[in-house]
């Protein structure tokens, strides 16, 4: 009976251990995040790896953020991190650029972009100027970030999109995610940079929930800072967006492939410095080029893409003009009809790809 049973265990035992084994390797689930709870997760991290990291901005403690953003941040970290302050951009702005000056990683929130026109000085001439003024003997460590462009209701004066504006200086860097795991990777990396980062969000994108990667998960996961990604790979037609549209362009392209045109979809996520370079290796493919934009035509971010383009070796790949789908040159109206009429929509973008390739 003991040879019997010893005949019976052993394969069990290996069965067993192989099961075990097996278990051990899986790899952890994706799980679901939304893009709000994405930057909260990213600074929560940052600020618990790193003492000089700390977030002010209006109504970014008591009250956990106007866009809850910041949840949960001042009962872990207390008043001293997470900083309610007055409702003067220019003044805390510059605060938190004297506090970048004297060795602190300050997180600057506004509360709209639109509101960062009031500290703009501070922004472009202290934070952006400083480290080229002093010879690279001062670094400016800091991030200022909020809600940019449209979004729903809220007329001229609370919907413009600041990517040009911001990418047009030279001493910023300039980042614009999509969705939950560019939220997470970018303001990481926006933190630990040693230079002002510009970090625009989006507020219709906050509550909308992605699937967040094994990788992404990680307490060390950064994406880098002027590496674009393509989200979906195509033959016929290059599409470049950032931030919300880049999901437009997705849905487009899933519409546009069921009639035979593979779309080939770039996610920008930088806009300053630009990955000129993704761009162009696409383009040598497809032949063709649209970008989509949120914000106004002129001197836009598809405008500078156009430009560098046919400046590059990519320019003679092209087989037909590239074509530039953005906001409506005129302020925000709103009337949600003229509205809707205001921002890139899906047909819009099915209808660009359609010219561009002549069909």
């Amino acid at each position: 009976m003991a040879v019997v049973a010893g005949l019976v265990r052993g394969p069990l035992r290996q069965a067993s251990g192989l099961l075990k084994r097996r278990f051990h390797r899986s790899a952890p689930a994706a799980v679901q995040l939304t893009v709000r709870e994405a930057i909260n997760q990213g600074m929560d991290e940052e600020l618990e790896r790193d003492e000089k990291v700390f977030l002010l901005g209006e109504e970014v403690a008591q009250y956990d953020g106007a866009y809850k953003v910041s949840r949960g941040l001042w009962k872990k970290y207390g008043d001293k991190r997470i900083i309610d302050t007055p409702i003067s951009e220019m003044g805390f702005a510059g605060i938190a650029v004297g506090a970048a000056m004297a060795g602190l990683r300050p997180i600057c929130e506004f509360m709209t972009f639109n509101f960062s026109m009031q500290a703009i000085d501070q922004v472009i001439n202290s934070a952006a100027k400083t480290y080229y003024m002093s010879a690279g003997l001062q670094p400016v460590p800091i991030v200022f970030r909020g809600p940019n462009g449209a979004s729903a209701g809220v007329a001229a004066q609370h919907s413009q999109c600041f990517a040009a504006w911001y990418g047009h200086c030279p001493g910023l860097k300039v980042v614009s995610p999509w969705n939950s795991e560019d939220a997470k990777g970018l303001i990481k990396s926006a933190i630990r940079d040693n230079n002002p980062v510009v970090m625009l969000e989006n507020e219709l994108m906050y509550g909308v929930a992605f699937e967040l990667p094994a990788e992404a998960q990680s307490k060390d996961f950064l994406i880098p800072i002027g590496k674009a990604k393509i989200e979906r790979q195509g033959t016929h037609i290059t599409v470049v967006a950032h931030s919300r549209p880049v999901g437009h362009c997705l849905e487009a392209a899933a519409v546009l492939s069921k009639e035979g045109i593979e779309c080939e979809v770039i996610n920008l996520r930088t806009i300053r410095p630009m990955d000129i370079e993704a761009i162009e290796a696409s383009v040598m493919k497809t032949n063709h080029l649209v970008t989509v934009e949120g914000g106004w035509p002129q001197f836009g971010v598809g405008a500078e893409i156009c430009a560098r383009i046919m400046e590059g070796p990519a320019f003679n790949f092209l087989d037909a003009p590239a074509v530039r789908v953005t906001g409506a040159d005129v302020p925000m109206p709103y009337a949600k009809v003229l509205e809707d009429n205001s921002v890139p929509q899906v047909k819009d973008i099915i209808f660009a790809v359609k010219k561009t390739l002549n069909i």
